[in-house]
């Protein structure tokens, strides 16, 4: 008697954090996997194709690439980068083509990530004076619209709050410079802010019930967050860690401001004292898929961390 033949899922972004995870978690879960990349030969890539996954070849706004990326498939998840200024329209481009070619490969769901908040832009306070940079929370909230609106049988949003991978290098190097460079967390974030966390490796368990579980997860857009903490919680947790002092100052928006960058930096950290992610932790374990502490999450990439 021959062995039925699964469909795979489609992951986006497998070579990245999210969609990474999202293929860890469906192996584990003894799925087959099918991966969307740019290039099949990078180590990345190869690494993935040692783990059994078929690796496909394409570019996230080609519809000849997506088609045949979609044939067969049962699921696919969906992520895309965030929208700046020097980047208006990538987001918006390459999540229509997804989402467009998905639908015509007839999906039975679509599992997408985009970010705790995302529509609920139009409340913050001082939107409407531009405080906050627009792009990045109108795109990902377009492309929700399109998840939502396009007819799949089966749809989900993930939207997660702060990545707990950002505190680790490569990461870190970008978002949080000067850990490396200092040993400290320099930012306008307030001291008594508290930020909710969520490790990638959780997006991807979500991903993986959601696709176990269709009909469950079905219509639900999900803020997802284990734990919060302010950033000189984070820093003790670190320090216990690792054995190296790390701290958390509070920058002024001056001193904020004249950092490279410095104008979208202080709105998009000063976001977090003002508004925030706002995730109901309650809501997130009542559906029954196993968190990662902040602790575990640093235990666990102690040694990665680079401290000043």
């Amino acid at each position: 008697m021959s062995t039925p033949i699964i469909s795979p899922i489609l992951v986006m972004g497998a070579t990245g954090k999210q969609g990474g995870a999202v293929v860890r978690a469906l192996l584990k879960a003894g799925r087959a996997v099918r991966a969307f990349v740019r290039d099949p030969a990078s180590p990345a890539a190869q690494a993935l194709v040692a783990q059994g996954v078929d690796v496909v070849k394409g570019e996230f706004t080609d519809t000849a690439s997506l088609d045949a990326a979609l044939t067969g498939v049962d699921g696919v998840f969906s992520v895309q980068m965030g929208s700046h200024p020097g980047d208006p329209d990538t987001e918006i481009l390459a999540g229509r083509a997804l989402v467009e070619a998905a639908h015509r490969a007839n999906v039975r769901i679509i599992v997408h990530s985009s970010v705790a908040r995302a529509g609920d832009h139009e409340n913050f306070i001082g939107w409407n004076e531009g405080r906050w940079e627009p792009l990045y929370w109108q795109n990902k909230a377009a492309v929700n619209e399109m998840v939502k609106t396009q007819g799949f049988r089966h749809w989900v949003i993930l939207k997660p709050a702060m990545i707990m991978e950002d505190i680790v290098p490569p990461q870190a190097d970008l978002q949080f410079a000067t850990l490396r460079e200092r040993g400290r967390f320099e930012t306008a974030i307030a001291a008594d802010t508290r930020i909710d966390w969520i490790a990638v490796d959780d997006i991807g368990a979500f991903a993986a019930a959601a696709f176990a579980e269709p009909e469950r997860f079905h219509g639900h857009e999900i803020d997802l967050a284990a734990e919060s903490f302010t950033l000189p919680e984070v820093a003790a947790k670190m320090t216990k860690a690792t054995g190296k002092p790390v701290s958390a100052v509070t920058l002024s928006e001056e001193e904020t401001l004249a950092k490279p960058h410095g104008a979208m930096t202080f709105k998009h950290e000063s976001w977090n004292n003002v508004e925030g992610y706002k995730v109901d932790l309650d809501a997130v374990r009542s559906w029954g898929v196993p968190l990662t502490t902040l602790d575990q999450f640093i235990q666990q990439h102690r040694d990665k961390f680079v401290i000043g």
